[in-house]
């Protein structure tokens, strides 16, 4: 991976240590055989990433139900990132059971979240790192929109249903407009398969276009 850029997808996220809110952690060692997602906020104290912070925690159960943890990080100092913590459970009655990652700008560079034309703040990304430590989705928002949680949790739901049956997931999975919640075969490799397919072997539109119910 080259120094200032993204990890690519089926990369191994690259290790590091730093300090967070719930003490040290080694990322993503500290969370071997669990899913992460790890997602970085511009600044501590904003209006935009107050809002994410409320809609991940939110969203914390789902995430964990799915064995999957989470962790933000931005290049606040330690200290802001427990003092707005604390204000969200005063002000908004919300408690962030998350940690918070304190980075400092070499961290941030080393996995490419400061944007050279965006001064010191960390860029808006998402990373899902699967339970191996293998970056699997990289998503990267500007500073002026928040995201979209339900659409992480698809993400993570979508990948680990692709691990598991060997599948690929539609366009709005589990709400595709042509096959609905069902999920898409791998296409035929050799002619074999291909008659297999075309005599009925799954539901399909064309025999390079198969799908079947999940189980």
């Amino acid at each position: 991976m080259a120094e200032g850029s993204f990890p690519l997808l089926g990369d191994k996220f690259p290790e590091f240590t730093a300090k967070t809110t719930h003490g040290m952690k080694n990322i993503p060692g500290d969370y071997k055989g669990k899913w992460l997602v790890l997602f970085s906020h511009p600044a501590d104290f904003t209006p935009v990433c107050t809002t994410e912070f409320v809609a991940f925690q939110q969203k914390y159960n789902e995430f964990r139900a799915m064995n999957t943890e989470l962790i933000g990080l931005s290049i606040d100092q330690v200290f802001a990132h427990i003092k707005w913590v604390e204000w969200i459970d005063e002000k908004l009655k919300v408690s962030i059971e998350f940690p918070i990652i304190a980075a400092n700008d070499a961290l941030a560079e080393k996995i490419g979240l400061l944007h050279p034309g965006k001064g010191t703040n960390t860029v808006r990304a998402v990373f899902v790192i699967d339970a191996q430590g293998v970056t699997r989705t990289i998503l990267y928002y500007p500073q002026e929109i928040g995201r979209n949680m339900d659409e992480i949790v698809r993400v993570v739901k979508a990948l680990q249903t692709s691990d598991k049956n060997g599948v690929a997931c539609p366009a709005d999975w589990p709400k595709n407009s042509l096959i609905g919640d069902k999920v898409i075969v791998p296409p035929a490799s050799d002619m074999d398969t291909m008659k297999k397919r075309k005599a009925g072997e799954y539901e399909n539109f064309d025999w390079w276009f198969s799908y079947k119910k999940l189980q």
